[in-house]
């Protein structure tokens, strides 16, 4: 069986073809982007603004980062605030407890003073009549006087005048006493006594104790008494006999007689 061909010539392609090939196929390369770094710098750059960004977690943990140290600030500036607190607080109270010490070390100083003052004042002795003086002095003689002399002194005072303590004491007698009428006597806070003749009334009762210039009576003319006056003595001791002389014992307290 005999083959039978086309009739014509079969020749290879021309340099022109071959050359218009290539072209296509250099176009076909950059249109499926096989050169793709050789696109311009505004395509790269419109090509990395466009891709997706890979989630690494590293903005969560910048982000976590940045709320533990804002925590951390805030947690710093309260601290810081309680510490001003604390300090002015403490401030207040050390102020307030001086101002209490200064207040308690005037009150005992006060009070000191006071118990110093009265101390004092205890310890004073006055005229048995307040701007008296003394009418028949001590030791003087005389027929109405049993002993025959006068045992104490005699101050002026009209009837009823305030008669009050010389000083601190404690009555151990208060009543009748015979030819000194109505009479007290006072045992001193120093161990002596005094007494205090033809009284018009009595103010105090045994046992009771008195402060320097306490009232302890009214002056009168009862008992062996010429006319009202008091009539005042100082003892060592409370039985009669044991005087000493008036004039003396008050100014050895500090009385101007």
């Amino acid at each position: 069986m005999a083959f039978t061909r086309a009739t014509g010539k079969h020749r290879g392609p021309s340099r022109l073809s071959r050359k218009s090939a290539g072209v296509a196929s250099v176009a076909a390369i950059a249109t499926t982007g096989v050169i793709g770094t050789l696109a311009s710098p505004a395509f790269a750059a419109e090509a990395e603004v466009s891709a997706p960004v890979e989630d690494t977690g590293l903005t969560q943990a910048v982000a976590v980062d940045s709320l533990a140290q804002q925590i951390d600030a805030q947690a710093e500036a309260q601290q810081q605030e309680a510490a001003l607190v604390a300090a002015q607080e403490k401030a207040e109270a050390e102020a307030k407890h001086k101002a209490e010490l200064r207040v308690k070390a005037a009150r005992d100083a006060a009070e000191r003073a006071a118990r110093e003052a009265e101390r004092k004042r205890l310890m004073t002795y006055t005229l048995p009549v307040a701007g008296s003086y003394v009418s028949t002095d001590y030791h003087a003689g005389g027929a109405q006087w049993s002993s025959g002399s006068h045992t104490g002194v005699d101050f002026h005072a009209a009837s009823g005048t305030e008669v009050v303590a010389v000083g601190m004491g404690t009555v151990v007698e208060a009543g009748w006493g015979g030819a000194y009428g109505n009479n007290v006597v006072l045992r001193m806070h120093d161990g002596t006594y005094t007494q205090y003749g033809h009284l018009s009334s009595i103010s105090v009762s045994v046992g009771q104790q008195v402060t320097p210039g306490q009232q302890i009576g009214l002056s009168g003319s009862t008992g062996n008494s010429s006319g009202p006056h008091l009539h005042f003595e100082a003892r060592t001791g409370e039985d009669y006999g044991s005087d000493i002389d008036p004039v003396s014992y008050l100014r050895s307290h500090g009385v101007r007689v």
